[in-house]
Parts: C-alpha cells; structure tokens; sequence
C-alpha cells in the first residue's frame, strides 16, 4: 500500500476519530497512527498480517474505545495495551494467543471481548477483574476446564463454544449476571454439568448440543423445570 494512500486515511482519521485499514496485506501495525493517539477513538485493522502491536505507541491511545485486529498473526499482546482505560470493544478474533498480559484487569471499562479462535488452554483469571464486562467470546479455543475463579466473573453472555471443556467448577452457578452460557461442541459428559446451573443461577440460555450426552438426557435432570421458567420469561420479555 502506497504512503499516499495511507496518508489520506491518516488526514480522514484525524477528522473522523476512527482509523480503519482492513485486508490490505499489512504486516505491522501503521507507525503514523502515533500522530493521533489523542484523537482516535477507533481503530480496525482486522484481515492483515501484523504479528505485533508497538508497545512503545499502543498505550497511547487515550480516548480509544473499539480496537479490532480480527484475523492476523498475533502471539502476544504488550502490557502497555493495558493502558487504554477508556477501551469498551477489544475484537482479536483468529489470532495465535495463548495467553492475555497479566495486567488486563486494568481494562476498566472493558465491556465487549472477542478471542475467538485463538490458541487460549485456560479461562483467563484476569477477565474476574473486569467488573463493566457483559460479553465474552472464548469459542474455537483450547480450554479443557473452567476453574472456581469463574464464579467471579461479571459477564452477561459466556462463549465457549467449540473449545475441549470435559469440567466445569459448580462455582459458574454463583456468577451474578450471567444469563447465556454456551458450551457447545465440547467434551462433556452430563455428569459433568453442575446441576446447580439448571436449579439455583442466573443463567436462562444454555447451550450444550455437540456434548458426549443427548439432550433429552438434561431434559430429565433435576431442576430442569427451574431453568426453563427462567428460560420462557426471558423469551416472553423479548418477545
């Protein structure tokens, strides 16, 4: 891509607040965006080839609020991205992270994350920290198990679709606001769901087809009925 061209998108972005530069083959992130850390408040610069983001530029960004850098070949995300206390929306869908800085509950005012069909082996305890986050999507990961410190967690929305969960903590019952959980297509037996999550959460859309159980199965499960009055008044409110 031509500096000229990347120019004009500079000039447009420091009008506009928002910098978007996708499928044009990029392999690192456009060191001119350091003009502008105090005027963007989104950058997308999803379906190119960047390995890395500048630690030295990306902290920079105060006002940014939406970053998405879905499909290209990130490793490993700086701590100084942990800066950006306005960010709301962080999208890095099919990327190669195996793991998040470990000061990402710095995030404060993080709502919306994305790490779709990454290479995560473990449910990221920094996401407990995040107390403004409603939706997370973990889906086409590694995970194999959801550990106590998920009853922590603040999200509205959990997906994990597609990932190799066989256990999951009794504590995902104790999470406040969750209200969808989706488990789809992983390894769980039915002994392995916590009857809790029918009985006695929050939780009123869970999806599990594609486990080692039929679903007819869970339909028989103590506090089965629980769950679907929660279920059916929530789909009358939306109706």
């Amino acid at each position: 891509m031509g500096n000229s061209a990347l120019r004009a998108h500079v000039e447009t972005a420091q009008k506009t607040g928002v910098f978007q530069l996708k499928d044009r083959g990029l392999t690192e992130f456009p060191s001119e965006l350091q003009k502008l850390t105090s005027n963007l408040r989104t950058i997308d610069l999803s379906n190119n080839k960047i390995e890395s983001l500048p630690p030295m530029i990306i902290g920079k960004f105060t006002l940014l609020k939406s970053l998405s850098l879905n499909n290209n070949k990130l490793t490993i995300l700086p701590e100084e991205l942990c800066n950006l206390k306005k960010l709301e929306m962080l999208s890095l869908n099919n990327n190669h992270l195996r793991e998040l800085p470990s000061t990402f509950g710095q995030l404060a005012a993080l709502k919306t994350l994305s790490l779709s069909g990454n290479q995560l082996r473990a449910l990221p305890p920094q996401l407990c920290s995040l107390r403004h986050l409603d939706v997370v999507d973990l889906s086409k990961n590694q995970i194999r198990s959801i550990p106590d410190t998920v009853g922590e967690l603040q999200v509205i929305e959990l997906n994990l679709n597609q990932n190799q969960i066989s256990q999951i903590s009794v504590k995902i019952s104790c999470c406040p606001r969750l209200k969808v959980l989706r488990l789809e297509e992983n390894c769980l037996e039915l002994s392995m769901l916590p009857q809790s999550i029918l009985s006695d959460s929050q939780i009123c859309l869970l999806a599990v087809e594609g486990n080692l159980f039929e679903i007819k199965k869970l339909r028989e499960l103590e506090g089965y009925d629980k769950y679907m009055e929660r279920f059916t008044a929530t789909k009358k409110k939306f109706a």
